[in-house]
């Protein structure tokens, strides 16, 4: 038993010890989850370029994202943590509970670069009390995708509203040619939560009541469901995820579909390994490209709103705050296009620009290459109107539960899968809308 015991220990500690610590001096440490060998490269000459202007260096650490979590604990309990972090929103406000990231650092940065130059639904993702977990560098916002050449042929309006939607799915299904709108229904996948969430959003259905109780019994509730049964009704058969929804909508079998903006270079045929709508063998490049509208913030009957991911920049307990603060601001500025352009499609600009110049980094953007075989802007395949919808819609980003301070709680509910589980059976008709309804609000209390 003690010799485990010392084993156990000896291992934990050169854990530890294998974490490079705050920095000092002139040095600060910057944990990434941007771990491909072409990303850290570019984040190395970012924090070289920061370097030459400040005179702080700035140690870039690759951590697995499946791993993060483990070693910021372990960090914490070292007191060995980093002083600046990159991570998903899904840990943002518990380390700040947990005392782990400095919401009033954070604060200080985003009051300092200007909070209107932020997309609301980033700040909003992340408020605490007195200010902000963190600071939002980047994210992608789920979109509806749909085929605007059918849509102008049948005269449908853009599918931006419940009933638009619905209406133009029934108009242009004629299976087995085309779906008239493909929904996730395998629930073993988080991309069904995605979908399903997106709409309930739409029609303000909300992880919590205003006393911050878990509510998801609601009509709002209840009617997203019988909506969702609806849209089901235009689908295929089978569990449906986002690899059969990606594949029909490049093959030209689906008239509408939501996926995440990682789609966009698959959809412009820059990618040999991925083949699209058959014209493109017609000498037609780019048809599909030309031919899709995009919905960011859908309307329902009783809201609207756009599902979105988000990544931020966390300042922790331990950072050299001074020098972390300057790092923060710099990648949101001078290194800011730099950073986005390590992956464009799904690499958002949260900041819009600065005081100076408001629309300096949504114009950038716009201007970056993005794309795996052949590389080209993302102005070149969408044009100026589209691309802006698609960031526009960061203003609407949306989550269940996080606004709220439910992030560990919603963070659960996804790894579990109960509300896709609660779904699939919704949809095969053992249960009703209220029961399902009931049923997901049930479960969900029961992982508080």
């Amino acid at each position: 038993m003690r010799v485990m015991i010392l084993s156990t220990l000896i291992i934990f500690w050169v854990l530890i010890m294998s974490i490079p610590a705050a920095g000092t001096g002139n040095q600060i440490s910057f944990w990434t989850t941007e771990v491909e060998r072409d990303r850290l490269g570019i984040q190395r000459e970012i924090a070289r370029a920061f370097a030459q202007k400040t005179g702080i260096r700035v140690l870039v650490v690759p951590v697995q994202e499946n791993l993060l979590a483990e070693r910021v604990t372990a960090a914490y309990a070292a007191r060995s943590l980093p002083d600046v972090l990159f991570h998903p929103l899904d840990f943002t406000i518990g380390w700040v509970k947990a005392g782990i990231l400095d919401d009033r650092a954070a604060t200080d940065v985003v009051h300092h670069l200007g909070k209107e130059n932020f997309g609301a639904g980033p700040l909003n993702l992340c408020r605490v009390p007195g200010g902000y977990a963190a600071v939002p560098i980047d994210g992608w916002g789920q979109l509806l995708l749909y085929r605007k050449d059918l849509f102008e042929k049948k005269g449908l309006p853009a599918p931006d509203r419940w009933g638009y939607i619905l209406k133009a799915a029934q108009a242009l299904h004629n299976p087995p040619l085309i779906w008239g709108f493909e929904v996730a229904t395998d629930p073993a996948h988080t991309y069904t939560q995605q979908v399903f969430e997106h709409l309930a959003l739409s029609n303000g259905v909300r992880l919590t009541d205003p006393s911050g109780s878990v509510d998801l019994g609601t009509p709002g509730m209840v009617q997203t469901l019988e909506y969702y049964k609806a849209l089901a009704r235009f689908s295929p058969p089978g569990n449906l995820y986002w690899l059969n929804t990606r594949m029909d909508y490049l093959s030209g079998r689906a008239a509408m579909i939501i996926w995440s903006p990682f789609i966009l270079d698959e959809l412009s045929g820059l990618r040999r390994d991925q083949p699209v709508l058959p014209d493109m063998a017609k000498g037609e490049p780019g048809f599909l490209a030309r031919n899709t509208g995009f919905v960011s913030i859908i309307h329902g009957p009783k809201g609207n709103a756009q599902y979105g991911q988000i990544n931020y920049l966390g300042i922790t307990r331990d950072a050299d705050e001074h020098a972390a603060k300057q790092w923060v601001e710099f990648l949101l500025t001078d290194g800011y296009l730099r950073w986005l352009g390590m992956a464009a499609e799904g690499k958002l600009p949260v900041c819009k620009g600065t005081r100076d110049e408001p629309n300096r980094f949504i114009d950038g953007w716009m201007d970056l290459e993005f794309g795996v075989t052949t590389r080209a802007k993302v102005s070149q395949f969408y044009g100026m109107d589209v691309v802006r919808t698609i960031v526009g819609g960061i203003e609407g980003f949306d989550r269940w539960g996080f606004a709220e301070g439910k992030g560990a709680l919603i963070s659960k509910v996804y790894g579990t899968k109960v509300i896709p589980e609660i779904l699939k059976r919704f949809l095969d008709r053992e249960l009703s809308a209220r029961q399902a309804a009931r049923m997901m609000d049930e479960r969900v209390k029961g992982l508080e």
